[in-house]
């Protein structure tokens, strides 16, 4: 261990990736199952090489500063890096790695889940069951959409996005898909590229699969809801604030949307006193898109080669900062 650079590990992560990380750091985890607040996990990086962080630590400005000049590497397991200050990272020439591309089928699976749930109204079902109100067949009971022949629309048509709507081709759906740049054919197949407007009002699952930044934070807010069909349902897997809250529960509680389902919530986790949870119509779990065993191993080791190659002063197979190696 002597000799060997510092790394804070900011959770427990899959031994795939931490064993890794072992070999070629003296690493130091954090025990809690919650994440270390912030004027902890200051005292636990200070000093350190590296930081392994997940999506609930900020690392800032204040960080950076008490973790000390010698810090020279930040990887994240993950792919969204929204909680990070890259530009001082930058600054700093702290590269951040990150996790693209080993989740993306995983969290496209997730969604269509949370599509399948709630078009085929499955939650409800199991908690009828489950409270003993199942008495008999009912040809006017718990009636869902169907799935098949409707038109999906991704907003944000990335790695994700992509693998939702080859999913959606199995499904006899239309495609449309909304983001500033039209891609190539080969690269979005028979989805349609559409104004984002347009997406809302013809579309009868919306799917979110942007970043979150300051254009796409309240992305979906009171005006997108009001473009939506009343019969309109919406997942998002993406990021909590790309959806304004308040307006989500007004569009849910009016009838103004169908339904909704979402994996990640504004703020998360979802406090338990939000009017959200007393709807009916709307599904939530709580941050699960990646969470396979095959996945988080493979992120887990993701993110261990991301610290060692910059531990080593090499470049990260995955780096959210590049432009930090033309300022080294």
């Amino acid at each position: 261990m002597a000799g060997m650079p510092r790394v804070f590990v900011t959770r427990k992560i899959p031994a795939a990736g931490l064993q890794r990380l072992q070999a070629g750091a003296a690493v130091t985890v954090w025990p809690g199952e919650l994440p270390p607040p912030p004027d902890i996990l200051r005292a636990q990086v200070a000093g350190c090489t590296g930081l392994l962080s997940l999506v609930t630590d900020r690392v800032d400005e204040a960080l950076l500063d008490a973790a000390g000049p010698q810090l020279r590497v930040v990887s994240q397991m993950a792919v969204g890096v929204d909680n990070i200050d890259l530009d001082a990272c930058t600054a700093r020439g702290v590269p951040v790695g990150h996790t693209p591309g080993v989740l993306t089928e995983t969290t496209a699976d997730l969604a269509w889940a949370l599509l399948l749930a709630a078009a085929r109204r499955v939650v409800d079902g199991e908690r009828f069951v489950r409270s003993g109100n199942w008495k008999t067949f009912d040809p006017l009971h718990m009636l869902g959409l169907d799935v098949h022949g409707a038109t999906l629309g991704c907003v944000g048509f990335g790695r994700i996005g992509q693998a939702v709507a080859r999913r959606a081709h199995g499904f006899g759906m239309r495609v449309l898909y909304a983001q500033p740049r039209a891609l190539a054919a080969a690269e979005a197949g028979a989805a349609r590229h559409v104004p984002l407007a347009t997406l809302l009002r013809e579309s009868d699952f919306i799917t979110l699969h942007t970043p979150l930044n300051p254009q796409t934070r309240h992305l979906i807010g009171t005006p997108q809801f009001e473009l939506m069909k009343r019969s309109a349902v919406l997942i998002n897997t993406a990021r909590g604030p790309i959806v304004d809250p308040q307006a989500l529960y007004a569009a849910l509680h009016a009838g103004q949307i169908a339904h909704a389902a979402l994996d990640v919530t504004d703020p998360e986790p979802i406090l338990m006193d939000s009017p959200l949870l007393q709807l009916e119509n709307l599904t939530i779990t709580p941050h699960v898109g990646s969470a396979t065993l095959q996945t988080r191993d493979r992120m887990a080791v993701l993110a261990a080669e991301n610290m060692l190659a910059g531990l080593a002063g090499a470049r990260m197979p995955h780096c959210a900062n590049p432009q930090v190696y033309a300022t080294v």
